[in-house]
């Protein structure tokens, strides 16, 4: 809604119908301790044409020609048929119909979405989407503390190598349910040690492995997943799907397969815009799919032998009693979903392998030009996807600035997250980067490095 079209006399009229004397009073249910009060730092208003210009001028400021930062949000290019579909009428809501069984179309794209997810995964079942991978990954958790019977410790083991901000999130969301998050410290090569299991007097209820981890490294997931199933620990894979185009499914880890997989669906057709929103996905085994939030929609026949579509498992609190909800929080990211399930649609198993290869290709070829700066390396060694981690002779902080002034995106400054790498650069390269950009991108940031160094 553009606007808000009630009039003051309108306002009045209802009031009087409804016998109250003002619009404050309609909350007075709600104690005064809990009332915001006057908002005092809220500024004054605007009028429309100085709000679209402020918007504007805020708008262009994210309009940097190149980006090489990753860590979960992928400048990948998105092919226009993705969104030109999405904005038609028919998709056009960000939000699922709280009706969708009125709908065979809604049904069938999330009967799609899921059969693409559960194909990329190697697992059994997929839900609807959650609202983003880390919130996703909180979900998992829980699903994983319910579904472990054998397991009374409530505690989970997470890899430092899961992305900072998803452990964040995990910590916010569960902190108050009665679960213990552990950590399970990286190496020195930034990888998880698998022996390092062995030091864990009590199993713990899951273990959370990321593959590639945050920093693009790739982990001996089949010898954990081997570990947790020895110990009956829940596995919960954390993975970027365009990785799953080349890399094994979390379904096939070890030798029985992870059994919980979650991440962002960001590189699938959705855009950065500066960080959200997006979708994220779980997956998981047969035995958890009462554990799913959200909906799980099936495919039937009618009684004339029709194919139709079906809600066939919605276990939220719109649906049963709360106490009983898998999740309070669940969504289902509507529109972002069909703009993904078109983006795999149209790109196919081919399409989507080609752009993985693509990324790692690009990432191989940015961190080899840019160790040829004095005093550039490549922190870590080892097998990686999508994202290498620059050790850089100075501070990285100023120097991200440097190259973000000049219209580039240089990466992820590692200090906020890991103190004793903050004198490093998480890159991203992906099929959108040419020959061309990367020569820029080493040239930019030598010249930054230079200044910076000369300030220091």
């Amino acid at each position: 809604m553009p606007f808000i079209p009630h009039t003051a006399a309108e306002v009045d009229a209802m009031l009087d119908a409804i016998g109250a004397e003002s619009i404050e009073q309609l909350f007075d249910e709600i104690p005064s301790q809990l009332r915001a009060g006057e908002l005092r730092t809220v500024p004054e208003a605007r009028s429309e044409m100085a709000m679209l210009r402020l918007m504007g001028e805020r708008a262009r400021k994210d309009q940097l020609q190149l980006c090489f930062l990753g860590a979960g949000c992928y400048d990948h290019h998105i092919p226009s048929a993705v969104w030109d579909i999405t904005q038609r009428g028919e998709f056009l809501t960000a939000y699922t119909p709280y009706q969708a069984e009125a709908s065979q179309g809604t049904l069938q794209v999330i009967y799609e979405y899921q059969s693409m997810m559960t194909a990329l995964t190697a697992l059994d079942v997929s839900n609807a989407s959650v609202y983003d991978g880390a919130s996703g990954l909180a979900e998992a958790v829980l699903m994983a503390v319910r579904a472990n019977r054998k397991n009374k410790s409530r505690r989970v083991l997470m890899a430092e190598t899961v992305h900072p901000l998803y452990r964040q999130t995990v910590a916010t969301i569960v902190r108050n349910q009665g679960i213990a998050l552990d950590s399970l410290p990286m190496t020195a090569s930034g990888v998880v040690d698998p022996a390092a299991l062995n030091g864990h007097a009590e199993p713990p209820v899951a273990l959370v492995v990321q593959q590639p981890n945050f920093f693009g490294l790739l982990e001996q997931v089949d010898e954990l997943t081997d570990w947790a199933a020895a110990h009956d620990v829940l596995v919960i894979a954390v993975v970027n799907p365009t990785s799953l185009a080349i890399l094994k499914p979390p379904g096939q880890w070890g030798e029985g397969g992870a059994d919980i997989a979650c991440g962002d669906g960001q590189p699938l057709g959705i855009p950065m815009a500066s960080g959200g929103p997006s979708f994220g996905f779980i997956c998981c085994r047969q035995a958890f799919v009462r554990q799913l939030p959200g909906r799980i929609i099936g495919r039937t026949e009618d009684l004339d032998g029709r194919t139709g579509f079906t809600l066939t498992l919605q276990a939220r609190e719109q649906h049963i009693r709360r106490a009983k909800a898998t999740s309070n929080i669940c969504t289902n990211q509507g529109l972002l979903v069909t703009a993904g399930t078109i983006y795999l649609s149209l790109l196919g198993p081919a399409g989507l392998e080609g752009v993985a290869g693509q990324c790692h290709r690009r990432t191989a070829q940015l961190a080899s030009a840019a160790v040829t700066l004095p005093g550039v390396t490549e922190r870590f060694a080892g097998p990686f996807f999508h994202e290498r981690v620059l050790a850089l002779p100075c501070e990285a902080e100023p120097v991200a600035e440097k190259l973000a002034a000049r219209g580039i995106l240089a990466g992820l400054p590692l200090g906020d997250y890991f103190p004793e790498l903050s004198r490093c650069l998480l890159v991203c390269g992906t099929e959108k980067h040419s020959d061309e950009d990367i020569e820029r991108y080493v040239t930019e940031l030598g010249a930054a490095l230079s200044s910076t160094e000369a300030v220091a």
